[in-house]
């Protein structure tokens, strides 16, 4: 009897952890406010790359790029997909070194690049 309690405490437990979401509370960040402000742009930039402090928001998001990249964001909200497909589209429009940058750190072997190419076509976006 203990051991099929503990069974069913395990696959709780497993449940719970593969069903875990990124946090939403920094969902309503205004993501336009940043990206037309090359300050704090630059300030997001730096924190990502490891060129200077982090504020909470860019804490997180350093901390989950890496893992919403290999999981193809499947714990991101509705919303944090809308304002990475966003985020994505302005920097390879109007800031092409900075994405460059940012995948030569996150994507150093272009695998999220390729995988994610077509999808992001579909959305107007070319890689």
């Amino acid at each position: 009897m203990k051991c099929l309690i503990f069974f069913v405490f395990l696959g709780v437990l497993i449940f719970t952890v593969s069903t875990e979401k990124y946090s939403t509370k920094y969902d309503n960040v205004n993501v336009d406010e940043i990206l037309k402000s090359d300050r704090l742009l630059k300030n997001y930039m730096d924190c990502l790359m490891d060129r200077g402090p982090c504020t909470t928001e860019g804490k997180e998001l350093k901390e989950h790029l890496p893992d919403a990249l290999k999981t193809e964001c499947s714990k991101c909200s509705d919303k944090q997909k809308e304002t990475t497909k966003k985020v994505i589209k302005f920097l390879i429009k109007n800031k092409r070194p900075m994405f460059d940058e940012l995948v030569a750190k996150y994507d150093p072997e272009n695998i999220y690049k390729k995988k994610y190419k077509d999808e992001l076509a579909k959305e107007g976006i070319t890689l």
